[in-house]
Parts: C-alpha cells; sequence; structure tokens
C-alpha cells in the first residue's frame, strides 16, 4: 500500500492544486465578464487586465495538471520556474500593499489617475458620483480640467461633490489590507505547488520500467 507522500500522493496533491488554479482562473474571466455584462465596469483596460491573468494562471495551471498526469519532466520544470516567479512578483505585491500608508496611497492615486484615459476617468466618476482626483495644489489644474468636464449628478445637488480620490481613500486601506492577505495567501499556494512539483519530478514511477532513467 502507498504511503502518503509516495509517487501517487504526491501526483494527487500536485493535480487538485492545480484544479483549484484553474477555477481561480475562470472565476476571474467570469467576473471580468459579468462586471462587463452588467456595466459594472466598462473600460476596457480593466476589463482586459483581469481576463489576462486569469487566462495566465489558468494556462499555467493546465500545464502543471498535463505535468503531472503524464510524469512530463519538461512540463514540470517550466511549471515550477514560472511558478515561482509567480509568487516573488505576488507575494513583494502582497507585502507592498500590507505596508503602504495613506499618503502612499494618496501618491499611487494621482500616478494612477495621470495615465487613465478620459473615458477611464468620466465611467469612475460615474459609477463613484464623485468629481476629480484630490483638491490640492500639487494636482490643482488637472482637478480643474476634471471639474469642467465632470457631469455627475451630484455635481447640481446642494451638497456638491466629493472627489473621487476622498472616496477611494475612505475604503482604500481596507481594500488593500484584504488585497494584501488574499494575495499573501496564494502565494504560500503557489510556494506549495513548486515544492510538490519538484517532489513529484524527482520520484520514480512505481508502473514504469524500473530500468528506465529519470
Amino acid at each position: 500500500m502507498m504511503v502518503c507522500g509516495g509517487f501517487t500522493c504526491s501526483k494527487n496533491a500536485l493535480c487538485s492544486l492545480n484544479v483549484v488554479y484553474m477555477l481561480v482562473g475562470l472565476l476571474l474571466v467570469g467576473v471580468a465578464a459579468w462586471g462587463k455584462g452588467f456595466g459594472i465596469v466598462s473600460s476596457i483596460h480593466i476589463i482586459g487586465g483581469v481576463i489576462a491573468v486569469g487566462v495566465f494562471l489558468l494556462l499555467i495551471a493546465i500545464v502543471g495538471l498535463i505535468g503531472a498526469i503524464h510524469h512530463h519532466q519538461v512540463m514540470l520544470f517550466f511549471y515550477m520556474v514560472i511558478l515561482f516567479v509567480v509568487f516573488l512578483v505576488q507575494f513583494g505585491v502582497s507585502c507592498s500593499c500590507l505596508a503602504m500608508n495613506q499618503g502612499q496611497q494618496g501618491k499611487l492615486l494621482n500616478s494612477t489617475w495621470g495615465i487613465m484615459s478620459d473615458p477611464t476617468r468620466l465611467d469612475l466618476e460615474t459609477k463613484l458620483n464623485c468629481c476629480g482626483l484630490l483638491n490640492t495644489t500639487q494636482n490643482q489644474i488637472q482637478f480643474n480640467n476634471d471639474w469642467e468636464r465632470c457631469t455627475v449628478p451630484c455635481k447640481s445637488s446642494a451638497a456638491g461633490c466629493q472627489t473621487c480620490g476622498d472616496m477611494m481613500l475612505q475604503h482604500a486601506s481596507e481594500s488593500l489590507r484584504i488585497l494584501g492577505g488574499v494575495g499573501l495567501f496564494f502565494s504560500f499556494t503557489e510556494i506549495l505547488g513548486v515544492w510538490l512539483a519538484i517532489r513529484y519530478r524527482n520520484q520514480k514511477d512505481p508502473a514504469a520500467n524500473p530500468s528506465a532513467f529519470l
């Protein structure tokens, strides 16, 4: 009887992990399509980014699953190298999200707002019912330009409009903690995948020819 930790156990564990990655990838693609279909997000850049991440994760999972099923040395090698690179990037980004203070969040919003296209800015203002980013001396010219182009309902109300930057900063810390925590959790599942791939790749298939070279 094969004990857990042997060839079969490693194979099943690696297959199960990659099935989870495939489901997460499909979920990302599905959520992006759902958001586009219901008009929650209309920016093609945001939709495209989420879909790209989902497809990339799906492809990595497929390579890992096929490599695990067939005990394919080359596919398992590329799988664990790519997964390790993804782990390093995701771990670094997750730690940055958890360590970011409000001043750094404001600078990040300023830089992101500056590279957004006009349709994306207008779409964000419409969704949040706000105008401009942050009414500060540093970006006063940009704020005035955004305010002139802004056509959201709050602009004509007695209470006036809140800036989009203030609205986003109210929830940014909580969102970054959630994003960093989830990213950190998944980064450890990726290093688990790398460890399983290395372990499984170096194990001998009991059903193979005993004289075969691994």
